[in-house]
C-alpha cells in the first residue's frame, strides 16, 4: 500500500523510517519543510509540499500536535485522496475531533481511524508502540499492514472516538504514576538513599513500571531530554479533564498533575521531559 506520513518529530520520524523499512512509504510531509525535504532526500520518497502530492496514497498516517492541526490535515487530505483510501491518526487529540475528522472524510468514500499511541518516543523507535484504534474494523483490517510495521500492540477499542477514549484512559494513568514516581524519588533523595540501590529494589518489587524504569535514573541526574515533553502532557490532561467533567467524575490525581504541569511550563519547561516534575516535587 502506497502510504504518505505527516508530521515528522520525535515520533512520527521513527514511525515513518519504520514504513520506509517495509517499502511502504511514498511521501512524507511536515509543517517545517525544511524536516520533510531533510527526511525525504534521506529515504528517496516524495517531500510533500500540499495536500496534492498525497493523492495516490492508498493510506496516509497523521502524528501532529493539536486537534487544529489533525482536523487541518483531514480537511485537506478529504479533498485529494481517491476513495477508498484511510486515513489513520496517532495524535492525541479530543474524541469529537475524531468524530469530526472521520465525518469530513465519509462523503468522500475515505475510511478514518483514530489510533493514538502509547510507548513514548522508544516505543516509536524501537517499532514496539501499542495502538488503540477506534473506526471501522474492516478499515483496520486493510490498514494492519502498515500499522504493524512500529506497532508490538494493535486493539480495535470500538467504533470512531473509542481510540481517543482510551488515549485518555492511558494518560490518567501516565499522570497518577508520574504524581507518584517524582514523589517517591524526591523522598529517596531526601533521605539520603542511594540511587544505584533504590531504583534496582523498586523495580523488583510491587513499585515496579515503565516511568520509573524509563526515567528514574536520568531524572535523579537532572537530565530532561523528552521523552514526552510537558507541555504535551498538559495539553492531553486538558483533554482528559473536559471528558471528566462531562461525565461527572471525580479525578483529584488529574487536578493535581493539571496544576502541576502548568507550573512547569510557567517555570519555562515545557519543552522538557515529563519527568522534570521532579524539581516541583523537590520544593525547589
Amino acid at each position: 500500500m502506497k502510504t504518505g506520513f505527516i508530521g515528522l518529530g520525535a515520533m512520527g520520524a521513527p514511525m515513518a523510517r519504520y514504513l520506509h523499512a517495509k517499502g511502504l512509504l511514498t511521501a512524507v510531509g511536515n509543517r517545517t519543510q525544511s524536516k520533510a525535504d531533510a527526511l525525504a532526500g534521506e529515504l528517496g520518497v516524495r517531500a510533500a509540499r500540499s495536500a496534492a502530492n498525497f493523492a495516490d496514497c492508498d493510506v496516509v498516517v497523521l502524528c501532529v500536535s493539536l486537534d487544529a492541526d489533525v482536523l487541518e490535515n483531514v480537511a485537506a487530505l478529504a479533498e485529494v485522496l481517491k476513495p477508498g483510501a484511510i486515513v489513520i491518526d496517532h495524535s492525541t487529540v479530543a474524541v469529537e475531533t475524531a468524530r469530526r475528522c472521520a465525518a469530513m472524510l465519509a462523503p468522500h468514500d475515505i475510511a478514518f481511524l483514530d489510533a493514538p499511541v502509547s510507548g513514548g518516543v522508544e516505543g516509536a523507535r524501537n517499532g514496539k508502540l501499542s495502538v488503540m484504534v477506534g473506526g471501522e474494523a474492516n478499515a483496520l483490517e486493510r490498514a494492519r499492514g502498515v500499522i504493524e510495521c512500529y506497532a508490538a500492540r494493535i486493539t480495535h477499542m470500538g467504533p470512531t472516538g473509542a481510540g481517543q477514549a482510551t488515549k485518555a484512559v492511558n494518560q490518567v494513568l501516565v499522570a497518577g504514576i508520574n504524581e507518584a514516581v517524582c514523589e517517591g524519588l524526591a523522598l529517596g533523595e531526601k533521605l539520603g538513599l542511594d540511587p544505584d540501590r533504590l531504583l534496582p529494589t523498586l523495580m523488583a518489587g510491587a513499585a515496579s513500571n515503565w516511568f520509573l524504569d524509563k526515567r528514574g535514573a536520568t531524572m535523579l541526574r537532572d537530565e530532561f531530554a523528552p521523552g514526552f515533553k510537558s507541555a504535551h502532557m498538559l495539553k492531553d490532561l486538558r483533554i482528559v479533564a473536559a471528558i471528566a467533567r462531562d461525565s461527572g467524575l471525580r479525578m483529584s490525581t488529574v487536578e493535581q498533575a493539571l496544576a502541576d504541569y502548568a507550573e512547569l511550563i510557567e517555570r519555562g519547561q515545557g519543552e522538557a521531559d515529563t519527568s522534570a516534575l521532579i524539581m516541583l516535587k523537590r520544593g525547589g
